[in-house]
């Protein structure tokens, strides 16, 4: 799934516009390096976005197609921030 869709799908960004945004300016990082929104998110990434006063750090649990809004924080889980 690309990067920008998980971030909406698990509400760690609120609109993919804005996550696909954050991409092109370089504040999400997977595994410590600048990810495109296109990247091919990966079960085991870490994944870094650096939007506001302090970055939120989270892991990839499970990568799945949908997600409610009661289920959707079961596929990462957070690491710092």
């Amino acid at each position: 799934m690309r990067l920008d869709k998980y971030l909406k799908i698990t509400r760690l960004i609120k609109r993919r516009t804005v996550a696909n945004e954050a991409c092109d300016q370089g504040r999400v990082l997977v595994n410590d390096k600048i990810a495109r929104a296109s990247y091919d998110v990966k079960v085991g990434d870490e994944i870094t976005i650096n939007m506001g006063q302090k970055p939120l750090k989270v892991r990839v649990l499970s990568v799945s197609e949908y997600a409610t809004k009661e289920n959707a924080a079961d596929n990462y889980t957070v690491i710092e921030g």
